[in-house]
């Protein structure tokens, strides 16, 4: 068993803020200091880690979802040795294909265009919350006051970060490593998962069933609990 953490530093993802966490961060206080990530600024990954990384504690426990599944990638480049274990919740560690990166360039577009942009609309929220969810009125008032809270701009920024390939990142990784996603994630499904527990075995892995590709907020029992067994191995 590690030494157990005192700081937990939480990186959301695409057009996500502290809200995603919220459960998290309440439930977990009781244990260790929490620290959401921002990562609404900077023109790549390695600047939005950077920037991170110079808010951070000098160490930490280390959990990215989605997007901040990319920037703790980077992070495990430039500062591995501020990090004392990490989970990996509904990301990938596959660079972006040039019919993603032409995907990502028609978003940020499209998101600029005046008073086109009001957070996830229906579309994006079918792909981002389970089929079993998509009535549920409080979950997704949540997500569009967080999705419209941070805006078009921050959208568009974001999408335009490039996703780097983080095989070789994570292969070298050797402390605790928590592996978590929903099992009816659409943007990053569980065989993305199972290719990161491929590289490393010994990886505790969790697929929560009934669970679109935003878990910490549609099932936040579930993943508390896994970060908490996280926490303590």
């Amino acid at each position: 068993m590690s030494e157990a953490s005192s700081d937990l530093l939480l990186l959301p993802g695409l057009l996500n803020d502290e809200a995603l966490w919220a459960a998290q961060v309440h439930s977990l206080g009781d244990t260790i200091r929490c620290h959401v990530g921002d990562l609404t600024t900077g023109e790549t990954i390695a600047a939005v880690a950077d920037a991170v990384l110079a808010a951070a504690p000098a160490s930490f426990a280390l959990a990215g979802f989605s997007l901040g599944g990319y920037v703790a990638q980077q992070i495990l480049r430039v500062a591995p040795e501020r990090v004392e274990r990490l989970a990996l919740l509904d990301t990938s560690i596959r660079a972006d294909t040039p019919e993603r990166t032409v995907q990502r360039l028609a978003l940020a577009r499209g998101a600029r265009v005046p008073g086109t942009f009001h957070g996830f609309g229906e579309k994006l929220m079918r792909s981002y919350v389970a089929p079993s969810r998509q009535q549920d009125h409080a979950l997704l008032y949540t997500i569009r006051a967080m999705t419209s809270r941070l805006g078009a701009e921050v959208f568009a920024r974001q999408s335009l970060l490039a996703r780097m390939d983080g095989h070789e990142v994570l292969s070298a990784w050797h402390g605790p490593l928590l592996l978590l996603c929903g099992a009816d994630d659409a943007i990053t499904p569980p065989a993305l998962h199972r290719e990161m527990r491929d590289l490393v075995p010994t990886a505790r892995y969790i697929e929560i069933a009934d669970c679109g590709h935003l878990s910490p907020l549609e099932r936040p029992e579930q993943v508390t609990a896994a970060l908490r067994q996280w926490l303590a191995d």
